[in-house]
This record gives structure tokens, sequence and C-alpha cells, in this order.
């Protein structure tokens, strides 16, 4: 009897089609019927991870899947030795870290690309084909002309590989540190052909005799991991429902649930007096059994919505009693596809219940196992599963199949915790030096790094001293970013002892996530809302945002730190813009020594990145005198007095003198320029009288020329104070 079972591919088919398809394919194969009924199909594991077991299978991939890979070669961890500090007899570190070069097998055919990697379930390599480590990759695609990697064949001389028909990749110096110092567990998005599967490519190891009549419509991915190519198809077949027939010594494989009206209606069966054979004395007759644990509750797959991890989609929406058969499917699919194609499983099971035993006189070549007909006088759409030619007529076994197909629904594919893919973006980076905050001992630089970039996607730089374009290690920034931008309309000049109600400041933020916001002048009070712009150390109360990355603040507290004098020159548009929070980087005096910049290197940087320390030497130069008072007195000498200030004492307690932040105290006044004085006096306190006589000869010789105060201190000399001018 010529028999079709159609979830296996081996089937014999008898009578005078002839047996084809067990000298293509092999013995006949009827898994369906023996399995267990919770269950159908290869199980689905949840996301493997990268082995290197001798004997794995390679599978073979088609359109886009997550896969494992092999690892087929690998290096022994190489251990670099990074060494910092030290300078001025302070103790040195040294930073240890790790890197490895291997290779992993992805596909025993070949591929397209590769998009994503993961890695202990974070993201190695993003959707832009960006690392988010160190390190570098290569892709083979599986060619039949791919040559040896060069590391690999470096390594291994002339017994390298060129693995030529497999895909693979190499790593090369892969920077292990946020895995533990190991190889992590690896899996790749691989792309072996754009759009969807075909099941040409899929059965074309079998050999040219195959035709395929049949499209995998919505199956975005499936893997063949080293499983006969009967269970392959038997997989498929429990959801794409497949049909085989033979002519001319060719298999065909189609559509045994096509959506087209029947092209043959069977003629009126005859009867059988005898009543007895095969479809009753009538010639047909119907059996029905409504079995709903045979119809399948659900079907489990990959969902690509959510990184091709497992997941279910139940027939009619919802779990329903008495079925508990799931369909496990190893292919990768879309959420509302999945659905659908659940739907279509239990519908299809449902109706199969109904046969029909037919017998007919008449011998068509075209009724054959898989054909779609019409029964005379009964609804619907029938399929020939079986046909037996006998001594009294040809005897027909038939299947009821689904009138349509289900229709696709929008589904969700449910809630999935996948890593998000930021991508690496260059660095930018600002060096400036601070006036001492009075914090620690004031004997040394305060020297900051405000390192960021325009994404959230950065992950940090390493950073360096560079002295005379040496570079000398001196620690990491971390993945915080320090809030920057630029001017995009000039400041002008302003006052530093009030608050500046009329000035706006407008700045561009690097990244549009950036943010800033409005704080009290009691906030201010206590030092919220500090920034740097250009060289001067500003506060603001006000904010308003603009749109985008554009902000506008105002009630702005300006020279702040010390740094009047950079309030009476304003800044130019596109000067920088650093707020001083928590986030910029302190840079330890020991560890940067003389440099006069600092260097930074991120992962999507391709070389260091330089910045100029600015306001050197701002931290150890004294703070400039304040209130000057110039007197001429009635013996006609000039009385000059000043207040002085000290570095790291910005509050001013009444009734209390500011500590004096200097070895000695004492100050220099000259006249004239204050870098080249026509003279010069000295004092050790905050106050200078020249006699008469003294005054009446700078008075004849250096009329209208300035006098000046500058204070100075142990490691350099203040800006000036303008006295008086000589009249």
């Amino acid at each position: 009897m010529a028999t079709l079972v159609l979830t296996a591919v081996g089937t014999a088919l008898g009578g005078p089609i002839g047996g084809s398809i067990g000298t293509l394919i092999g013995s006949q194969i009827d898994g369906a019927l023996s399995k267990p009924s919770d269950r159908e199909g290869p199980r689905l594991t949840e996301l493997q991870v990268t082995t290197s077991s001798y004997g794995s299978p390679i599978g073979r991939h088609f359109g886009k899947m997550r896969v494992a890979g092999t690892i087929i070669w690998a290096t022994d961890l190489k251990e670099s030795r990074e060494r910092s500090g030290g300078g001025k007899g302070s103790p040195s570190t040294v930073t240890y870290s790790y890197s490895s070069s291997f290779a992993v097998a992805l596909a025993s055919r070949p591929i397209s690309r590769i998009g994503r990697i993961w890695a202990d379930g974070n993201l190695l390599r993003g959707a832009a084909d960006d690392l988010k480590v160190g390190g570098a990759m290569r892709l083979y695609t599986g060619t039949g002309d791919q040559q040896p990697d060069p590391l690999i064949a470096a390594a291994e001389g002339a017994q390298s590989s060129a693995f030529r028909g497999f895909a693979y990749c190499v790593f090369e110096d892969l920077q292990l540190a946020d895995f533990g110092n190991r190889i992590p567990a690896l899996t790749f998005e691989v792309f072996a052909d754009e759009g969807e599967v075909s099941l040409a490519q899929l059965v074309a190891p079998a050999g040219s005799d195959i035709k395929v009549a049949r499209t995998l419509s919505s199956l975005k991915g499936f893997s063949d991991n080293g499983g006969s190519l009967a269970e392959n198809l038997s997989a498929i077949d429990r959801i794409y429902p497949l049909t085989s027939n033979t002519a001319d010594d060719r298999l065909t494989i189609g559509d045994a649930n096509p959506e087209s009206e029947p092209e043959l209606i069977l003629p009126a069966p005859i009867v059988d007096q005898q009543g007895e054979s095969f479809g009753g004395i009538s010639g047909k007759s119907e059996r029905f059994r409504a079995d709903s644990s045979q119809v399948p509750a659900g079907l489990r797959y990959y969902d690509v919505e959510r990184d091709y991890q497992v997941g279910l989609q139940r027939a009619g929406g919802k779990a329903n009693a008495g079925r508990s058969r799931i369909i496990e499917f190893p292919g990768a699919l879309y959420a509302t596809s999945a659905k659908q194609l659940a739907d279509g499983a239990a519908e299809r099971a449902a109706w199969s219940q109904d046969r029909l035993a037919y017998r007919i006189a008449q011998i068509d070549p075209r009724l054959s196992p898989g054909q779609i007909v019409s029964v005379p006088h009964k609804p619907g759409k029938w399929r020939i599963d079986a046909w037996e030619w006998r001594e009294n007529g040809l005897e027909l076994e038939l299947q009821r199949v689904p009138q349509r197909k289900s229709a696709a629904i929008a589904t969700s594919p449910g809630r999935s915790l996948t890593p998000t893919d930021n991508v690496a973006t260059p660095t930018v980076l600002h060096a400036f030096e601070l006036p001492w905050n009075g914090a620690g001992y004031g004997d040394q630089r305060q020297v900051f790094a405000a390192a960021s970039s325009s994404s959230s996607g950065w992950t940090g730089a390493a950073l360096y001293a560079d002295i005379k374009g040496s570079l000398s290690p001196i620690g990491e920034t971390g993945s915080r970013r320090s809030i920057t931008g630029k001017m995009i309309a000039p400041l002008p000049p302003g006052p530093s002892c009030i608050v500046d109600r009329e000035t706006l400041l407008t700045v561009e933020l690097l990244s549009q996530d950036f943010a800033v916001e409005s704080r009290s002048l009691e906030d201010l009070a206590q030092g919220a809302n500090r920034a740097v712009v250009g060289k001067e150390v500003i506060q603001f109360a006000n904010v308003e945002h603009l749109g985008g990355s554009h902000w506008q603040l105002s009630h702005l507290l300006r020279g702040r730190g010390g740094t009047e004098h950079e309030a009476q020159l304003g800044a130019v548009i596109e000067a920088p813009f650093v707020l001083l929070d928590e986030n910029p980087i302190a840079i330890d005096p020991a560890q940067l020594g003389d440099a006069s910049a600092i260097a930074a290197i991120g992962l999507a940087d391709a070389d260091p990145l330089v910045a100029s320390i600015a306001s050197p030497g701002i931290t150890q130069r004294p703070l400039a005198p304040v209130h000057p008072k110039a007197k001429i007195m009635q013996d006609g000498s000039l009385a000059l007095q000043w207040i002085r200030r000290a570095r790291g004492a910005w509050s001013w307690p009444a009734d209390v003198e500011v500590p004096l932040a200097e070895q000695v105290e004492s100050y220099e006044i000259g006249l004239g320029s204050p870098d080249l004085p026509l003279t010069r006096w000295q004092s050790p306190i905050s106050s200078l009288t020249i006699e008469a006589s003294a005054f009446n000869n700078l008075r004849a010789q250096y009329l209208g020329e300035p006098i000046w105060v500058r204070q100075i201190g142990t490691y350099a000399r203040s800006l000036p104070l303008l006295l008086t001018t000589i009249h």
C-alpha cells in the first residue's frame, strides 16, 4: 500500500509511482507516530555557549540564528604589566591585564556575515560592528578560496589551516578584564543568508534529484546541528506541512496545505455488494475521532525580537484544558509569525481527525499521495494520504485539511532582559588646574581631567601624563562621563563681586542626555553649580533648556576661586564648558610630576587624545590682594594699603583673620609694567609708605605710571593689584 507519512521524508511510495524516495533519502521513517504526546520535535535548548570539545558537530545555519560555535584554535593567556606612580618617593603601582587570541568555528557552510556577539550574556560586539572591549576580530565566511588567518599562520607555520568551507572568526588580543581573565562564553548572531530560509538550500546535500516547491514564509532562521536530513525535514513539517511525490525519478517536496482550491474532484465511489472491503458497501466510509489531546497547545521557538531566546506562543492565545502537547521547533521566528504557525498546527491537527476511506474505479496519474482533492457531496478540502490498487478498484485514504490558513494577528513577544547595545564613541578630554580648595595641603597641584563622550556607549579611557611627548600611565577615568560642552555665544566681561543678573551664558552640551539644573543662591554659597568656562570658574543659579543639547544659564557668580581677572576678560565662542561636580577625575600629583598635558585613549580612539593643562600653576599661586587704598599724607608721603587673601580660604568669618597659607608674608610693590617694573619695593606687611622726597622724584620722572602690589608666595607671585597712578 502506498502511504504518505508527512512527518518523515524517507517514506516509501509503492504502486505504480515507484520507489525513488528510498534511493534518494533512506529507509522508511515514521517518527511522529511513535513519539510521546507531550513533546513534538527536537527539544529546544536554552542558548548554548561556545565549547572546544573534540567531535562537536559544527552546524549548518540558514537565514539568521544565534549560535555558539566551537573553539578550534587558541593561544595561552597573554599577560601585560603597566607601572604607574613611584615619583617623589611615593610607592609605584603595577597593574596586570590579560588577553587571549583564539578562533571560533561558526558554520560548516558559507555565511554572509555576523552581527552581534554576546559574551557571558552581555554584548561583546554590537549591531554597529563595534567591539565593546579592546582587541580585534576578523571574520572568514567559509568560501572555498579563503586564506589562512595571518595570526594562526604565524603561530602554526606550515601546519596552519585555512578552514575552507567553514565560517569562523578570529579574536586577536581580546581583553579579558571584563570576563574574570578567562575566555568568556560566546554566542554569535550569524547571518547565513539574506531573507527567509530556503528549503531548497536545506535539502541541497541530498543531491540535485530533489525539487522543492515549498516556501517557508516568515521563517527567519534554522540550524542543522548534525541531525539527518529526514529529522530536519520532520521538524519543519510540524509547522510547515510538507508533501512529497515522485515523477521522472525525481522527488518533489511541496506544500501539504496549499491555499488554492483543489484542482481535482474525485469521481463517485463504486459500490461493493459484499460490503466487507475497503469503504464498505457504498464505497466510502468516514471516521471522525475528536481527541483534543492530539491537538498541540503551543509552539516553542527562538524569538528574534528577544535576542533569539526561547519563546512560547499558545494556539488560540491561551492554555486549554486537556491539551499539553508542545511543538518544539528549532527555528527563529517573530512572535506574530510563531502565533500564526501555532494556530495553524492546532487547526490542522483538529481537522486531520476527520478521515475518509474512498474507493473509485478510475486510474488517474494525478491522484497521488499528497494531492489535495474535493469529494462529491462533501465540504472542504481533502488530502490523499495513501492509496492501493486492488482488483475491485483504487482505494484511497483521505484526510481533511483546513479550508484556509490562519490569519496573522499582531502578538507581543513578551518581556526580555536584553543587554543595551551602546555604541562606543570617541573620547573628549579637558585638563585643567584649579585653585586650592582648602582641603589637604596647598603645596601640590590640583589637576583634573574631565573625560567625556557624546553617547552613553563610552566605557571610559586610560589616562597618561604627557611629559615632553613621553606617556606615563596615571590611571583610568571609569565609565562616568563629565558634563562638558562649549559656548555657542560669547560671554562678555562681568563683575565678580555681585550676582550678575544681566548676563546670559549659552552653552551646547556634548551629549543630548546631559542636563544641568537650577539651584538656589543658598546652594551656590555651599559650592553648587560650579563650572569652568574657558579659564574662569563661575557659578549659575537659573537654568533654561533651549531644546536639544542647548542650555541657557543665568544669575551668575563670576570669577570664583580667585579667577576674577578672567571674568574681566570674558570668554569667546566655543570656549570649553566643564561642570565641576564629582565626575572630573583628580590626578595624583605624584604620578603627574611636571607634566604639562594629559593624554587619554578609549575604546573608540585610534590615537591618544592630548589635552594641555589649562591654568597651570593656579593651585600654588597666591590670590591677588584686594581693597587698595592710596593716600597722600600731610607731609607729602604716599601711604599705600591693601588686604591680603589666602589660597583655600573662601569664607570670610567675622573678626577672624584668614590663614596665611604661605611660608612667610611678603609683598612686592612695583612701578610701571608688572612684567618689567621701573622700580620696586618689598614689604612684610600689607602696607607701604613712600617718603615725600622719593614720591616727588617719582612724580617728576614717572607721571601717569601705575603703582601695583602682588603677594610673594612660597611657589609663585600673585597677579598684581592696581593701587594708584602717579599724578
